[in-house]
């Protein structure tokens, strides 16, 4: 029963976040990225790492998101008209990025082959420390990396929005 909550959960993620890519309104894209968020967290809660579902739930679905939606529908982003790209350059170059991004993915999707041994802390990481230590630990150690790139995406997404809002003089 467990896996057919997961897989399900899985599914509706993944629609998810297909939809907030394909979809053309600004609001809808919104809208299915915070239902991609909850469904993170459920995934997340099945399997046993509750205290990243619910600052998943609370930091990314219950500010982030909702701080995007309240700027979307200030912003009547549905009432700017883009013109038409002819251009095919954006294309190939996302079609790099995505390459390069699949190239560095795959070393990380080679450890869930069937088979691959899965990295602990300690033989019995419960009996000596917290669940909240041991997630410090890894963030700031092993994973201090992509925290970084978290943290320079949200500053990106900021100075954007701000950009956005900037009126000319």
């Amino acid at each position: 029963m467990k896996e057919v909550i997961f897989y399900a959960l899985g599914a509706i993620t993944l629609v998810s976040a297909f939809l907030v890519i394909f979809l053309r309104r600004p609001i809808h894209n919104v809208l299915f990225m915070i239902t991609t968020m909850i469904g993170l967290a459920g995934l997340f809660l099945t399997l046993q790492a509750e205290f990243v579902a619910m600052v998943q739930l609370i930091v990314y679905a219950g500010a982030v998101m909702v701080l995007f939606l309240f700027v979307v529908t200030l912003l009547n982003l549905d009432e700017i008209q883009l013109p038409p790209d002819s251009s095919t350059i954006r294309w190939w170059v996302g079609a790099g990025f995505a390459i390069a991004v699949a190239i560095l993915i795959f070393p990380a999707l080679v450890a869930f082959l069937p088979g691959a041994e899965p990295k602990s802390l300690t033989a019995d990481p419960t009996a000596t420390v917290s669940n909240t230590a041991i997630i410090a630990k890894e963030l700031f150690t092993t994973y201090l990396l992509p925290f970084e790139i978290a943290s320079v995406l949200l500053l990106a997404a900021i100075i954007g929005s701000v950009v956005l809002v900037k009126k000319k003089y």
